[in-house]
Order: C-alpha cells, then sequence, then structure tokens
C-alpha cells in the first residue's frame, strides 16, 4: 500500500512537506519553513506530525526557503537518512540555510538585547552547527531526468522547473506498490516557473505519471499584460527625476538575480540612467556565483552573454554589502539609489531596517517584485494598510508603492495549463498544493475545464491512499 500525506504547503505557500509511504519506506518531499501569519510561524516550534527517526530520505525540489528552511531542525530532531536534490540546489542549499540560521540568531539577539520577545531568553530554531550538519546528508543528482534509487523499492528522478537556478520537478517511483506488484508513479512539479524567462531554461515537458501534484501560487491570477522591463523602466526613471530612493525586497536566489539581469539590459539599451545598485545581501552575492557555474541550466540568450566574457548580473554602478556595519552605512546615502535586499515578503532580513526609512519617506519608492504571502509585512503593506508594524515598531507607509507582477518566478495558471498540456497520459489525480485556498481551488477549477480531470485540493495532515 501507498500513501501520501500534506504537512505543508497547502492552504497556504509556505512551509512545503509531502510524505509519501510504500512497502515501510517513508520518503519527505521537501522540507519548508512555515512563513506568514503567525499560526503559520508556530508550527514550525511543534513537533512535526511524523518521526524524523522514521524517514528514510528527505528529497529537496529547489533552493528556497518555504522548501528547505526546516531541514536543519529536522536535523536537529535526529533525521540521519540522506538528502536528495539537483546538484546546483545542493550549492544553494549550503547559502541559503546558512544565512537561515544567522538570522535567526540575529532576530533572537535583537529581541534579547531590545526587550522585544515574550519568551527568555528568545532563541532561534536552529543554529549554524545544526546547518552545517545538514549539509553532510546532502546528495546531488543531476537534473537530466536519470532514476536514482533513494531507498528501497523507490526511485527518484529530476527534471528542469524552470523556476530558479536547480529548481526540479521529481517524479518519485514507487516499485511494488500495489498489490499486484505494479509500480505507483507520482510527480511532484516544485515551483515551476514561467516561460521566456531570463537566465533559466523553461520548464521540461512532464512525464508520464500516475499522480501528480501541481503547483497553484498564481491559480487565480495571470501575469500582468505590461511586459516588466518597460514598467520597470517607467518607475525607475520616476524615481530618477525626484533623486529619490528605491527600495526592492527580493529574494537572495532567483529573484535578485533576474532583477539585476533587467537593470543590465535597460542601462545597456540607454533606457535608464546609471544609478548606484546595491545588493545588502552577502548570501544573493554568493548565490550569483552558482547562478554562472551550472551552465547546462542556463537558457541560450544568458550563455551567449557569458560566451562574450560580459556578467549578465553586474549593473553599471554596482555594490554589494558583506557586513552588517557595510549595511548600516547605506543609510548615509543620499540621492537617487537602487537598493535591493531580502526577505522578498519583507518578513525578516535586512530589508526590514531599510523598510523602516524608505516607507515613511514620501519622496521614496518601494517596489514589489514577487508574490506576497498572507500575513507578512508585504502582504499587508500591499492590501493598503497605512501603517505596519516592523520590529515592534509601528511604521507608517507614505512612500510611493509599485507592483511589477512579471518578475514572478512562478508560472500564472495559463502557463500551468501549458505545462499540463504536454503530460502524454490522464493521471488517476491532481492535487493542487502551494497556494492560499482561493488560488489552489481556481487552479483545480482551471485543471478540470481544460482537461476533465480528477483534481484534489488537499487539506493540512491530510492522508489520501495511492491505488
Amino acid at each position: 500500500m501507498a500513501k501520501i500525506s500534506f504537512y505543508g504547503g497547502v492552504g497556504s505557500v509556505t512551509g512545503s512537506k509531502y510524505l509519501l509511504e510504500s512497502n515501510g519506506k517513508k520518503v519527505l518531499v521537501d522540507c519548508g519553513l512555515f512563513q506568514g501569519e503567525r499560526a503559520l510561524r508556530e508550527r514550525n516550534w511543534q513537533d512535526p506530525p511524523f518521526d524524523p527517526l522514521e524517514l528514510d530520505a528527505v528529497i529537496i525540489t529547489h533552493a528556497h526557503i518555504d522548501h528547505t528552511g526546516f531541514l536543519p531542525r529536522l536535523v536537529k530532531l535526529g533525521f540521519k537518512g540522506k538528502v536528495y536534490t539537483s546538484r546546483a540546489t545542493a550549492d544553494l542549499m549550503k547559502i541559503l540555510l546558512l544565512d537561515s540560521a544567522r538570522l535567526q540568531d540575529e532576530e533572537a539577539d535583537y529581541r534579547n538585547r531590545h526587550h522585544l520577545t515574550t519568551h527568555t531568553p528568545a532563541l532561534p530554531l536552529y543554529d549554524e552547527t545544526d546547518a552545517r550538519e545538514t549539509f553532510k546528508l546532502l546528495n546531488p543528482v543531476p537534473n537530466t531526468g536519470e532514476a536514482h534509487e533513494i531507498a528501497e523499492g523507490m526511485t527518484a528522478s529530476f527534471r528542469v522547473a524552470g523556476h530558479i537556478i536547480g529548481a526540479s520537478m521529481v517524479l518519485v517511483e514507487m516499485h511494488n506498490a500495489r498489490e499486484n506488484g505494479e509500480s505507483i508513479k507520482f510527480l511532484f512539479s516544485g515551483d515551476l516557473g514561467h516561460y521566456d524567462q531570463p537566465i533559466v531554461k523553461d520548464p521540461e515537458p512532464p512525464p508520464a505519471c500516475d499522480y501528480l501534484m501541481c503547483e497553484s501560487t498564481y491559480g487565480d491570477r495571470l501575469h500582468g499584460d505590461v511586459t516588466s522591463d518597460v514598467r520597470f523602466a517607467e518607475i525607475i526613471n520616476e524615481a530618477h527625476k525626484r533623486d529619490a530612493p528605491i527600495l526592492i525586497p527580493a529574494f537572495a536566489v532567483g529573484r535578485t538575480q533576474e532583477i539585476l539581469y533587467m537593470i543590465r539590459e535597460l542601462e545597456d539599451e540607454g533606457k535608464i540612467p546609471a544609478m548606484p545598485v546595491i545588493v545588502d545581501s552577502p548570501m544573493a552575492a554568493q548565490a550569483t556565483q552558482v547562478y554562472n557555474r551550472f551552465s547546462e541550466e542556463h537558457d541560450e540568450e544568458y550563455a551567449s552573454i557569458l560566451a562574450k566574457k560580459v556578467h549578465p548580473l553586474r549593473t553599471d554602478w554596482m555594490k554589494t554589502t558583506a557586513t552588517r556595519e557595510e549595511s548600516k552605512q547605506l543609510n548615509q546615502m543620499k540621492g537617487a539609489r537602487i537598493i535591493i535586499s531580502a526577505s522578498g515578503m519583507l518578513s525578516g532580513g535586512r530589508v526590514l531596517h531599510h523598510a523602516m526609512r524608505i516607507l515613511p519617506d514620501e519622496n521614496a519608492t518601494l517596489i514589489f517584485v514577487g508574490y506576497q504571502a498572507a500575513g507578512t509585512t508585504g502582504r499587508r503593506i500591499q492590501n493598503g494598510e497605512k501603517e505596519v508594524r516592523i520590529m515592534k515598531q509601528w511604521i507608517p507607509v507614505r512612500c510611493h508603492l509599485e507592483r511589477v507582477e512579471g518578475f514572478s518566478a512562478h508560472a500564472d495558471w495559463k502557463a500551468v495549463l501549458r505545462w499540463l498540456s504536454g503530460l502524454p497520459n490522464t493521471p488517476k489525480a491532481v492535487f493542487t498544493t502551494h497556494g492560499e485556498p482561493d488560488a489552489a481551488e481556481a487552479m483545480a477549477g482551471h485543471i478540470r475545464d481544460e482537461f476533465g480531470w480528477k483534481v484534489v485540493v488537499p487539506e493540512y495532515e491530510q492522508t489520501i491512499e495511492l491505488t
């Protein structure tokens, strides 16, 4: 008998965790951190609804913290199995998980020093030692479709998903999972990129499968009609005329690289003036190096630029910061400038310190370039709240607010349907996950209308038998 249990990434876009069980073997697909609303974040501190000691392996679809950030906690709780993921994702995880541990240490220290905690003392969920112990378990595999044994009677193959460098859709085959001895193939889409984006290749067509889990982040909406480069240039030029700062909250992996690529292109084409661009994220700087290493996942345009010995992700007047002191020095800068900093949803990290100065400034601009999950500071600002709480201080929102949808690394619902149309068979069932409730339901409706397939919108901690 085989079954799947949904322990995250359902009812929200965070905390992705899916437990596959077959013939006594247990494999967790993704191990993400819950973010956003307090009720979700508190799940990170609760004992997981499965025993980490009983897991045979973990599969990671890509490096973002909502898919990897609970892994050091899992190791802290006793998990000692192998972690299978693509080679680029393994390299990125070594950057992101260390950074996540440091951020939690810094956050706990800040709250203790400023008496901003209801717990004494405030503690991190895990530390750098836990992160480094996690790295010992990594088992990188090529993102090229070959099957690898991950547990007795279970194999997995990884293919390019186009979301960020290293992002994979993963086909797990559970051998002898049926009473007649036949196998069951379960395809996890991971986070799908949308087509014709810069830097990484488009998502590969889905392989034949019995069951399919499909992300639904943008299941109820489409990306804007105005191309992101046109809108981005308009915003930058308007801010430059005002001699005003621009703050861009952006994930250090994926989004930051896309933004740098576009700014460099707009400068090269003379569509925006060269101005200071500061990447206030050591993690983003390290991730950019990983992007250049894995040429097999680059699209043709990115590869051709690299071949000319030009750095595709370096603007004309660019600076990266390494230390907190360098980050603080940015507060002394004046005039038009672009600050790119994590996190992308204003849920933590250095961007919060910049936001405390930018948000009250009527001359400044804040640009949202990606999805803002429910309960995050980014979503509250996007929803029009005039005052938001940052570091337990109420900060007025007076700056110019802009949104550029086209930057999203997630496929919208039409792109998801395009990807699904490549499936060579009709699956027994499709599960829509990694979406807020309305988005997951809407994506399910689109799939039913387009293909007539059976679609299930699972609930948290629901278990479904696979036949």
